[in-house]
């Protein structure tokens, strides 16, 4: 089957992303998530076989009619989880490099390294969303421990694929000094994150947990404070990582 030819389940699409990799950039949603993160805003990418089908072609050809914007940025594939449609994913990465788009992928490293190897090596940067360093508590937060995780990020290194690594800060769960003090301990020998997003929990997403029928656990969970994720940043800063 040509790359053009093969399917997927999108949930979205943003013409215009800012925050998603860098420069200005094509964001494809893919549909379908094998984690149930506490407080994830975007719980209606969680089901898999929804969403609306496309060929990697058609979404390219839509793709193109933009490539004026996306000169200095590109395209990411986001989700939902972009490596559980892996591919998918290969054939949409595939055609981007054939037409010169700068790749980005947004996983959470939920899907094992043996599925998401060719997924990995076909995109030119890497976002990595690490929950958490302890796996037991990345559990708690996700229903699955980091291990794929840290196989992706060490698989990166030895490949020197570059990484923007993210983490939610989210007060009561991961907002604790000595818990972001290890995890920056940890993250400090590798060379291949360039960048480290330190993401503030927000409720912008919660009403659609109420949508869904899904019980919500975080409704009275406040965002943090601009002192306190300006404490976290430098944390990381101190340790000699990238971080913003």
């Amino acid at each position: 089957m040509l790359h053009e030819d093969i399917k997927g389940y999108i949930h979205s699409t943003d013409s215009f992303g800012a925050v998603d990799g860098p420069g200005i950039r094509f964001v494809v949603f893919l549909q379908g998530c094998p984690l149930r993160c506490l407080y994830c805003h975007n719980p209606d990418s969680w089901k898999f076989g929804e969403g609306t089908q496309r060929t990697a072609g058609d979404l390219m050809e839509e793709i193109l009619g933009y490539r004026s914007f996306l000169k200095r940025g590109g395209v990411t594939l986001s989700g939902g989880e972009p490596f559980a449609q892996m591919d998918f994913t290969k054939a949409l990465l595939s055609l981007c490099r054939k037409n010169g788009f700068h790749t980005a992928v947004d996983t959470s490293g939920a899907v094992a390294l043996s599925l998401s190897r060719e997924g990995i090596d076909l995109t030119d940067l890497l976002l990595l969303d690490l929950k958490a360093y302890d796996p037991e508590e990345c559990r708690k937060l996700t229903g699955q421990d980091n291990h794929h995780a840290l196989e992706t990020l060490d698989y990166c290194e030895k490949t020197k694929k570059p990484v923007w690594l993210r983490h939610v800060c989210l007060p009561g769960y991961t907002l604790y000094d000595e818990k972001l003090t290890r995890m920056a301990e940890f993250l400090k020998h590798y060379s291949c994150i360039e960048r480290i997003e330190l993401i503030p929990f927000h409720q912008m997403g919660s009403y659609k947990w109420d949508y869904l029928g899904e019980s919500y656990q975080l409704a009275e969970t406040e965002p943090p404070s601009a002192q306190e994720m300006e404490r976290a940043k430098q944390i990381f800063l101190s340790r000699g990582l990238p971080a913003v």
